[in-house]
């Protein structure tokens, strides 16, 4: 896996689970790779995928079962598929729209667009 440098590594390691869970690689009641495990695939500290299974827990995404490990969470797609529109609708759409009007771009081809 390759990180970017304007994003902390676990944040970038969640989105990276976030899109398997969209995808549908991930679903509901999938187990997830131990954080040393996973750690040791991607080439990162287990420190920080512990770190990623925190904020994906705590975000309702994954659960842990104690013992046995991480798991993804009945409901996770849809918990995701919020917090994405969310952020997309806060932070992406608002650019996109000032770039559409600088560029003078009739909004009316993206409903005509099927």
């Amino acid at each position: 896996m390759e990180f970017r440098d304007n994003k902390p590594i676990y944040l970038q390691i969640s989105d990276v689970i976030c899109e398997k869970i969209l995808s549908g690689e991930l679903k509901a009641e999938d187990r997830l790779m131990s954080v040393r495990e996973y750690g040791a695939l991607i080439g990162v500290n287990p420190n920080t995928m512990m770190r990623t299974y925190e904020k994906l827990t705590d975000d309702g995404v994954i659960y842990n079962k104690r013992g046995i490990g991480y798991f993804v969470c009945p409901d996770a797609r849809k918990t995701v598929l919020a917090n994405e529109r969310k952020s997309f609708m806060e932070n992406e759409l608002p650019a996109i729209l000032k770039r559409i009007q600088l560029l003078e771009i009739d909004p009316e081809i993206f409903v005509s667009q099927k």
